[in-house]
């Protein structure tokens, strides 16, 4: 039986808890209330924090200091969420520490099963919680702190939203081979083209390349919901590297290496790190060159040096990739900035990016290097990449 998992801590949320376990039964609703509180329940649950704890490092509920033992706590429910095969969705409550541990063992579940997180937190910045998942945080308006006129309105919304969500969630579909690809602004016309190119036999899905969308495009290769990519734009691993506001993790192209996914690279937008307003770019970058993209966003210009580092990484990387590999240099420029007449053109720039992964990947008969003597917007260069994707993809 599948089943709605209503979550929160029933040491002190224990009324709030069977007021929505409730609410989702009247809804129709099958609810199952787990406990992830570190004292002892005040409510009756279907899963006791004990046995959520168990999934977690021994004594996890012994200790006095609440700091710890939630953090504890919260590694126990994403291990016990990952263990489960029978949530339809999961709805959780919880003001700091609750939100804590609940939106944890959300984030492990997979995309498209219904999450939906009450919190007092909910308004404010809730990317530590919701991370690369498909959580909805609803705000509680009121703290929990027992139920009172407008809990009850906000409880009552979240177990027929839950409810609804759970009862006939879409599937994601198969069929087509799914293809990630990675765009920014500056690499728009080179993605663009791209997709037109693959036609219908594919279904493109496409990545804002700004930290976050890299690092959900590689999860859900982790998860083979994306069976190739066409990752054009490599502009976050400039931003890890030096500090840059959009950065990928020090994990990027890690997936790649473990699921031996086709993949064909290129060095989009390798030619700048991104700040927000010119006052937050770092003191000892004052003197470099900037292009203002607009009053909250300001671009810097990488010079050799850089792109020489951006260069080797993504080599390092690359040659821990066993599958089909593809990468495409754009010898005319590898953004909208960095073209002719363009502000960001520095061919030395680039001939040291380019060289640095000529130089630092091991080519193989999988792992080969295409040069590609046009501009990376060019229809030319959009041809050529699908063109390397369709020769790694042929044989399978």
């Amino acid at each position: 039986m599948r089943r709605i998992y209503v979550v929160g801590t029933a040491d002190t949320k224990g009324e709030e808890l069977l007021f929505l376990a409730e609410r989702v039964r009247a809804a129709g609703g099958t609810p199952h209330i787990v406990d992830v509180g570190i004292r002892d329940a005040t409510v009756p649950v279907d899963v006791p924090a004990a046995a959520v704890a168990g999934f977690g490092p021994p004594g996890l509920r012994s200790g006095k200091d609440r700091g710890p033992a939630v953090a504890a706590m919260a590694e126990a429910f994403a291990a016990f969420a990952a263990s489960r095969d029978d949530i339809a969705g999961m709805v959780g409550i919880g003001g700091g520490g609750g939100t804590s541990i609940v939106t944890a063992g959300m984030r492990k579940l997979p995309i498209g099963v219904p999450k939906l997180m009450v919190s007092t937190l909910a308004s404010g910045d809730v990317g530590p919680y919701v991370g690369l998942s498909d959580i909805v945080m609803m705000p509680s308006i009121t703290d929990m702190a027992g139920l009172n006129r407008i809990s009850r309105v906000i409880l009552e919304n979240a177990a027929q939203a839950i409810t609804a969500m759970s009862a006939n969630p879409p599937a994601i579909a198969g069929g087509k081979p799914a293809i990630g690809l990675t765009m920014f602004g500056v690499t728009t016309a080179a993605v663009t083209q791209i997709v037109e190119l693959l036609g219908t036999a594919v279904e493109p899905v496409v990545f804002h390349a700004t930290g976050t969308g890299g690092r959900t495009m590689e999860m859900l290769v982790d998860s083979g919901l994306l069976s190739a990519v066409i990752d054009i734009t490599t502009t976050e691993i400039a931003d890890y590297l030096f500090g840059g506001v959009l950065p990928a993790g020090p994990d990027r192209l890690d997936c790649i290496a473990r699921t031996g996914v086709p993949y064909v690279g290129s060095l989009g937008a390798c030619d700048m790190i991104n700040f927000w307003a010119r006052d937050t770019v770092p003191e000892r970058y004052r003197d470099r060159l900037f292009y203002q993209h607009n009053a909250n966003v300001t671009l810097m210009r990488t010079t050799p040096g850089e792109n020489r580092a951006i260069g080797e990484w993504i080599g390092g990387k690359l040659n821990r990739c066993d599958g089909p590999i593809r990468i495409l240099i754009p010898e005319k420029g590898v953004s909208a900035l960095d073209c002719e007449g363009g502000t960001f053109r520095d061919p030395e720039a680039d001939r040291a990016l380019f060289e640095a992964i000529e130089e630092t990947v091991q080519w193989t008969a999988q792992r080969k290097l295409i040069r590609v003597p046009h501009h990376i917007n060019d229809t030319a260069f959009a041809a050529a990449a699908v063109a390397a994707y369709r020769e790694i993809t042929a044989r399978e």
